[in-house]
C-alpha cells in the first residue's frame, strides 16, 4: 500500500514504527529522510551493474538479475537487521521513485505480516516537498538575527538562549561549518540536499507563534547555500547586535578555534587564498606568526586586517539598525549567562517597526 503526502508537515509527522531507505549507499549519503535508515536492496556496485546491462544489453536481464539480487539482499535484512521486530512493527519504505525496489522490499515485508507502506513518488516526493517548503514557500516564522563582529561568542549564545527555552535554528550546527574562511569542523559538511533536509526538519518542528532566534549569516555557510525563503526573511530580520572588546573576543577566537590555529600547514593553505584580497605583507605577516607559533597575535591581526573591515563594509552594505544592543564585558560565564537571558527578554517583547525600518521594542 502506497501512501501520498501532500506537505512535507504530513510527511515528517508519518507516525510509522520505522523509516526504511532501501537506496544504494551512495544515493543515501548524499540525502534522505529524517531519522531514515539504509537497508539497500542493492548496492553501489549492483545498481551500476543492473543500470548497465539495462542500457547496453536488455531491460528484461536487468530486471531478473535485479530481482535476484533484491530478493537475495532483502532476505538477508529479515534475518539480521530486521529480526528483533514483532508482527505488529510498521515500516514505511521508500526509494528512489517508489518503485521496484521498494515495492519488492514492502511486499516481502507484507507477506511476512508486518504492515509495510510505501512513500507513493518514493525520495523523489519527499526532495519535491523539502524543495517546495525552502525555495517556493514562505517561512511562518518571525526570525531575529544575532549580529556581530567575529568573535563575539554568537554561536554559544544561541545555545544559551535555548537552554532557557527560546527557539532557534543553528545554521553552522546543521551546516557542520563554524562560516568563516577558518571555519571548517573535523566532519564534513553534508551535501547541499542533506543540509537542505536538516534545515526543513528543524523548521517544522518549530512554533510559528514564536519568534525564532538565528545567527546572522551571509547566503554561505561554508560550502552549503542557504535556501532563497530562509535567505529572504534572514535579510528582512531585525538585529541584535553583541559586542565585546577586542582582547576579550581575541582571547575567544584562539581558544575556539585552536584545532585550525594548530594546524600549521592547514592554515597556511586556507589564508593563502587570501592573496589578492589583501597586500602579500599582511598575508606574509601572518605566516611569520603562524612560524612563530603565535596563535594569540595571530588571532589579533586576522581580527584586524581581515574579519572586522569584512564585517563593517557588510553592515555598511545592509544599512539597517540593530533592534538593540547587547554587551558582553570580558566574556566571562557570568557575562554570557546574563547577556543570553537579556537577548531572551528582548525576543519575547513586543515589537513594531519604525518608520525607519528598526523594529524597536514597543
Amino acid at each position: 500500500m502506497s501512501k501520498r503526502y501532500k506537505s512535507l508537515q504530513e510527511l515528517l509527522a508519518h507516525g510509522a514504527d520505522c523509516v526504511i531507505d532501501v537506496r544504494s549507499p551512495a544515493e543515501f549519503a548524499e540525502d534522505h529522510l529524517p531519522g531514515a535508515i539504509n537497508l539497500p536492496v542493492l548496492d553501489n556496485e549492483e545498481r551500476a551493474q543492473v543500470g548497465t546491462i539495462y542500457v547496453q544489453d536488455s531491460p528484461f536481464r536487468a530486471r531478473k538479475l535485479g530481482a535476484a539480487l533484491v530478493f537475495r539482499n532483502a532476505a538477508n535484512h529479515i534475518e539480521t537487521s530486521l529480526s528483533h521486530h514483532d508482527g505488529g512493527w510498521q515500516p514505511l519504505v521508500y526509494c528512489w521513485r517508489g518503485g521496484q525496489r521498494s515495492g519488492s522490499f514492502a511486499w516481502m515485508l507484507q507477506q511476512i505480516g508486518w504492515r509495510a507502506e510505501l512513500v507513493e513518488g518514493g525520495y523523489q516526493t519527499y526532495r519535491r516537498l523539502v524543495k517546495s517548503y525552502l525555495y517556493d514557500q514562505v517561512l511562518p516564522f518571525r526570525l531575529i538575527a544575532l549580529d556581530g563582529y567575529t568573535g563575539s561568542a554568537k554561536t554559544e549564545l544561541l545555545q544559551r538562549c535555548q537552554a532557557l527555552g527560546a527557539q532557534m535554528l543553528d545554521l553552522e550546527g546543521l551546516a557542520k561549518h563554524r562560516g568563516s574562511l577558518l571555519g571548517a569542523m573535523s566532519d564534513p559538511q553534508p551535501s547541499q540536499k542533506g543540509f537542505e533536509s536538516a534545515l526543513a526538519q528543524a523548521l517544522v518542528q518549530m512554533d510559528p507563534a514564536r519568534p525564532v532566534l538565528v545567527e546572522a549569516e551571509s547566503s554561505k555557510v561554508g560550502a552549503r547555500i542557504i535556501p532563497p525563503s530562509l535567505w529572504r526573511a534572514m535579510k528582512q530580520a531585525p538585529r541584535i547586535e553583541v559586542s565585546a572588546p577586542s582582547a576579550a573576543r581575541c582571547q575567544y577566537l584562539t581558544q575556539v578555534y585552536d584545532d585550525i590555529l594548530s594546524d600549521t600547514k592547514r592554515l597556511q593553505q586556507k589564508l593563502g587564498y587570501l592573496r589578492g584580497h589583501h597586500a602579500n605583507a599582511v598575508i606574509d605577516h601572518w605566516f611569520d606568526l603562524i612560524a612563530a607559533g603565535d596563535k594569540a597575535a595571530l588571532t589579533l591581526a586576522l581580527m584586524q586586517d581581515h574579519y572586522d573591515p569584512a564585517y563593517q563594509k557588510s553592515r555598511r552594505i545592509n544599512g539597517l539598525p540593530p533592534l538593540s544592543e547587547v554587551g558582553l564585558g570580558q566574556m566571562t560565564q557570568a557575562d554570557l549567562d546574563r547577556a543570553a537571558q537579556q537577548i531572551c527578554d528582548l525576543m519575547e517583547a513586543p515589537a513594531q517597526r519604525s518608520e525607519g525600518g528598526a523594529v524597536k521594542p514597543a
